[in-house]
């Protein structure tokens, strides 16, 4: 069985700029490590956002990466607050998944991110792949 990561790749709300108090969590319960890119899309689903993967080169989510100092437990409290998990009704609004990131020097990692499970179709997508460039928040 492969490793679980310590990383976590975050696109939104989760982001240090946001100042809310699910952002305390990783403040005190990570390490921010720099800032990355998602290869999907991202849509307006809210005032929050959600992403979904893509297979375009061209499509790309802005984020930040934390390392987590207590995966498991941080984690636990992010799922709560997305709503997803084994003690949510399926299908969840999001789910955890691995992914491949990359920070701005062409490294890439793989991280925990949020993807967003429901249908997109009807969704404003967030072109630049910048949720606070484009005042969403």
């Amino acid at each position: 069985m492969p490793l679980k990561p310590d990383y976590l790749f975050v696109y939104g709300t989760l982001l240090r700029q946001c100042n809310n108090d699910i952002c305390r969590i990783l403040e005190h319960s990570a390490d921010f490590k720099g800032l990355a890119t998602f290869q999907g899309r991202l849509f307006k689903i809210d005032y929050y956002p959600g992403v979904i993967p893509s297979n375009e080169t061209n499509d790309a989510v802005q984020g930040e990466v934390y390392r987590l100092r207590h995966p498991e437990l941080v984690l636990s409290q992010l799922d709560r607050y997305e709503e997803c998990g084994p003690s949510f009704t399926e299908p969840t609004e999001y789910i955890r998944k691995i992914h491949s990131v990359r920070f701005s020097n062409g490294d890439a990692i793989t991280a925990w991110i949020y993807i967003y499970n429901w249908p997109t179709d009807k969704l404003e997508r967030i072109e630049s792949g910048d949720f606070l460039k484009n005042g969403v928040s």
